[in-house]
């Protein structure tokens, strides 16, 4: 009886030591509450009195040590308010004011400094970050587990794009973010058992919206997913083993002291707020200096209609023709020119579109050992020496841009494949637009090179499918509030065909 009684009065000592720290939005009506009750640390997010993510955990699990327990909250908080504006070409809005209140909350554990997890609150989102400081003389670590999670209230219904599983869909190049999202659905599920992609929409009954994203990632970690589990639980997932046919590692490692990419929450009574977010591109900085100054507009492209037979050199001079005379800037020339044009026909057909004011972008296979897709030009984006000699010729023949195709997943291996083909791209002054991909976090601002990802179900599949085409409507109201609200969105050309084919033959029926 003494030992229980001295076991409890441990457990109210711990509990009535257990710090709790609020931080607000400009305007006051966002509060995170930040604690450490019971040694595990959390946060909880109201809206005007309102719960809009309940209590949720936080903490990382690594290979030297469980940092998602046993955890105290310093009492000391770093409080700042930022105040900042930039300008980008390629958002939502080219000029941008972002106000925030920054909190930095400091975790210990055994008295020994842990990490910092940094929160910026602005009047519309929440982002917060972890910062892994080095523990005695070890200067490294991998990250086996977030605990991070977000707890949504009950009755709230989803907008989730499910996660497809790795190395199957089209010649194995999946996951490449391309299914369909299932809409106003209930909690509780977990897609097709893989979790599901970012960005993740969420309706809180009748008192508002929740969007929940990344951004900032770089070669400095991986892609991550959300998990879905029981009783409006969601938890950060990782990548799954079979992706990239199995190569890379799935938990993502630190140089330290080192950072993770920021978890964003956007948050309103209606959906303005998610459709107007710049939270992506508020809380990143931009990784290198442009090249020089990269022109972006209106384009046209075979593919779309024509599929892989139209990538004929005569059909593209047609295109250049075409795009000029409705003033547009580029033209896409799409896969398998190198055999089907040729390295000295597109020279041609580059000094040609130059008469007439219109650029080339030119496609590519991202190739490696993650796939078997066999369009070309493959075997050169992967490999740097022959891709910083493709980029030269490119240069050189002056080529507006790059489109790299056929990803395969979101390991650190594939973040660092995605930001060296950007760096050296601007290192030639071209322009990138990634399909078959990840979603881009943050990227219109941390490379200023970088155009568009696809990321979506795309307009192609209406040349695939007839469900497609039945679709159509209903699927693209969705994406200006899930997809689109993150980060530029490749949707792929498309045309008003009352049938979805080149010769507007009944086929492929549009509704």
């Amino acid at each position: 009886m003494k030992y229980f009684l001295v076991i409890t009065a441990l457990l109210i000592c711990f509990t009535i030591k257990a710090e709790e720290k609020q931080i607000a939005s400009p305007d006051g009506k966002i509060v995170v509450t930040i604690s450490d009750k019971n040694g595990q640390p959390s946060y909880r997010i109201s809206y005007k009195d309102t719960p809009f993510i309940n209590s949720s955990s936080l903490g990382l699990i690594t290979n030297i040590g469980d940092f998602s327990r046993e955890m105290s909250l310093e009492h000391d908080v770093q409080s700042s308010r930022i105040d900042e504006t930039y300008t980008l070409p390629n958002i939502k809005q080219s000029n941008v004011h972002y106000v925030a209140t920054e909190g930095v909350y400091r975790f210990s554990q055994e008295g020994k400094m842990i990490y910092d997890v940094i929160f910026r609150v602005s009047d519309r989102d929440v982002a917060f970050k972890y910062k892994m400081y080095p523990q005695k003389n070890t200067l490294s670590c991998i990250v086996k587990e977030e605990a991070t999670s977000f707890v949504l209230p009950d009755g709230s219904t989803t907008f989730l794009c499910p996660q497809s599983k790795p190395m199957g869909g089209f010649a194995r190049t999946s996951p490449s973010y391309e299914t369909p999202y299932k809409a106003d659905d209930a909690m509780g599920k977990n897609g097709w058992g893989e979790g599901y992609t970012f960005p993740c929409l969420f309706r809180n009954g009748d008192k508002g919206w929740i969007l929940i994203s990344e951004t900032g990632v770089d070669s400095k970690y991986c892609g991550s997913r959300l998990l879905g589990h029981e009783n409006g639980l969601y938890t950060i997932g990782f990548p799954q083993e079979g992706e990239m046919n199995g190569n890379g590692t799935t938990a993502p490692g630190l140089a330290l002291p080192g950072e993770t990419p920021w978890r964003t929450i956007t948050l309103g009574e209606t959906l303005a707020p998610i459709v107007e977010t710049t939270v992506s591109f508020d809380v990143v900085k931009p990784l290198y200096e442009a090249s020089g100054k990269y022109e972006y507009g209106r384009g046209s492209w075979s593919w779309i209609i024509g599929m892989d037979g139209s990538t004929k050199y005569e059909e593209q001079l047609r295109y250049i023709d075409f795009s000029a005379a409705m003033g547009y800037q580029s033209v896409l020339v799409d896969a398998l020119w190198d055999t089907q044009i040729g390295y000295d026909k597109v020279e041609k057909l580059a000094k040609y579109g130059a008469e007439k004011g219109v650029g080339l972008y030119l496609w590519y296979n991202s190739n490696g050992y993650w796939n078997d897709a066999p369009q070309s030009p493959r075997g050169i984006m992967d490999n740097a020496i022959a891709r910083r000699k493709e980029m030269k010729w490119m240069q050189s023949i002056g080529i507006r841009g790059i489109k790299v195709d056929f990803f395969g997943g979101d390991k650190q291996v594939t973040m660092q494949l995605y930001e060296d083909i950007l760096a050296d791209a601007n290192e030639y002054g071209l322009l990138v637009i990634f399909h078959g991909c990840t979603l881009p976090r943050g990227w219109e601002r941390m490379y200023p090179n970088f155009a568009s990802s696809e990321a979506v179900l795309a307009s192609e599949n209406l040349h695939f499918s007839q469900g497609s085409c039945d679709n159509e409507a209903f699927n693209a109201c969705l994406h200006p509030f899930i997809r689109n609200t993150v980060g530029s969105m490749d949707f792929g050309g498309s045309a008003l065909n009352k049938y979805y084919n080149a010769d507007n033959a009944p086929r492929g029926s549009r509704r």
